[in-house]
């Protein structure tokens, strides 16, 4: 159990990603086989990406990967770099907050309204109800490589001057 909560974003991206691979790959040997195609798979890819990219940046959140510019933070004095570094994770933190409520705004106007996909006529909201899990997935995994980048540099033993 406890490895499919450290390792569950991981065990979504695979899954999405293999049943992506073999609805595209099915598609394609269906149209050419027959000149006609699966209407569905381009809306489900779609969602399928969307998906993909979410639990994507909760991987590359836990592990520390996500573009940043450090120039400036790493000209700086260890005491005020690390302000800089948390002034960073706290605004990083408040958008994806951000992005997870209004993704949840979303999913609740979805499922008020009664919208319905175009090609399969399922109910919209299916296709955003991981959203907002997912954006605070990427929050406590966020969360979690900040604790240990600042419990590694409080460890860390002091730099010692060039001479």
């Amino acid at each position: 159990m406890r490895f499919i909560l450290r390792e569950f974003e991981k065990i979504v991206c695979a899954v999405l990603f293999l049943a992506m691979t073999l609805l595209g790959f099915a598609n394609v040997v269906v149209r050419y086989g027959t000149n006609f195609s699966f209407a569905a798979t381009e809306e489900l890819l779609t969602y399928g990406f969307l998906l993909l990219t979410v639990f994507g940046a909760a991987i590359a959140a836990r592990r520390g990967e996500h573009l940043a510019v450090t120039l400036v933070q790493e000209s700086l004095p260890k005491p005020l770099a690390q302000m800089v570094y948390l002034l960073s994770v706290l605004l990083s933190i408040g958008l994806l907050a951000a992005s997870a409520w209004f993704s949840w705004a979303s999913l609740m106007n979805l499922m008020t309204s009664g919208m319905r996909s175009y090609a399969l006529g399922v109910p919209a909201w299916w296709y955003q109800v991981a959203l907002p899990f997912g954006f605070a997935l990427v929050i406590i995994r966020y969360l979690q490589h900040a604790a240990e980048h600042i419990q590694s540099a409080r460890t860390a033993p002091p730099a010692t001057p060039n001479v």
